[in-house]
């Protein structure tokens, strides 16, 4: 495997009972990169997702990390090694704060998570660090409110900022926009772009807008196995994908995504790139 992919998969397959859910799928993702997955409703993206962080186990096939088999791996052992998880449903303790949600993902780094004898005040070693990344997320002025009174959106940041206190090489963002209204998706993928930096992501994504924005390689799945692969102008542009997966309002979906990818880049432009 070339340096340049931190994960990579070959003939990967899962099946169930005789159904293929994931068909001979040879994927790479880039160092240091966004890379998107995107395909109709049954195409195989959270199946792929699950098998990447184990929660499922392949059928047939390799999942190598930084060039190692990683294949019989358990989840937490993937998650210790680099590879960090989202879900679609935001995945927090909502009566607590949102401080304490950055303190128990921080704890957990440190492999004292069950220490329940210690004084609670060993915990306030952290909470530099949680204050860094609540910062990082656009959250520090809600450290102390309770995450169960937070917006949906500012629920996924804090989520983000949740598996970044694992200090993951890699993250998997699952549907991270999903469910979300026009400002808050706006907020949710600035945040991804701006935690992207020194980490690779991979993240499977329905709104087209926030792919073209964000992808610098997009991976099209069609009933469990890869249809095509590239940047978003080349993908979208694709006869197959408007077909299988954008359907006849693919012109449409197509010209406004592009030009929503244009906007943003000429913004970061006019700001001398430096998002």
């Amino acid at each position: 495997m070339s340096a340049d992919y931190v994960l990579e998969t070959r003939n990967l397959v899962k099946e169930f009972k005789g159904f293929t859910a994931v068909d001979d799928v040879n994927l790479k993702v880039e160092r240091g990169t966004i890379h998107a997955l995107i395909g109709p409703n049954g195409a195989g993206k959270t199946t792929v997702f699950n098998l990447l962080t184990k929660f499922l186990t392949p059928s047939r096939g390799t999942i190598l990390y930084n060039g190692a088999d990683i294949t019989s791996m358990k989840s937490a052992a993937i998650a210790r090694k680099g590879i960090v998880r989202s879900f679609q449903i935001s995945a927090v303790f909502p009566h607590l704060s949102v401080m304490e949600n950055v303190r128990i993902a921080l704890q957990r780094k440190e492999g004292n998570s069950f220490h329940f004898w210690k004084s609670v005040k060993v915990l306030d070693k952290l909470n530099e660090r949680a204050y860094e990344l609540l910062d990082e997320v656009g959250l520090k002025d809600y450290a102390n409110a309770l995450t169960v009174d937070l917006p949906y959106g500012r629920k996924r940041a804090l989520e983000i900022a949740t598996t970044l206190a694992l200090d993951p090489e890699m993250l998997l963002l699952d549907e991270p926009t999903q469910g979300m209204g026009h400002e808050d998706v706006s907020v949710v993928a600035d945040l991804i772009k701006k935690v992207s930096a020194n980490r690779t992501i991979l993240m499977v994504e329905h709104n087209l807008h926030v792919v073209a924005q964000l992808a610098d390689t997009i991976t099209v799945l069609q009933r469990g196995a890869i249809l095509t692969e590239g940047d978003y102008e080349t993908v979208s542009q694709d006869p197959q994908v408007r077909e299988a997966y954008m359907g006849v309002e693919a012109d449409d979906e197509v010209a406004q995504a592009i030009a929503a990818a244009n906007v943003a880049e000429k913004a970061n432009a006019a700001k001398g790139g430096t998002e």
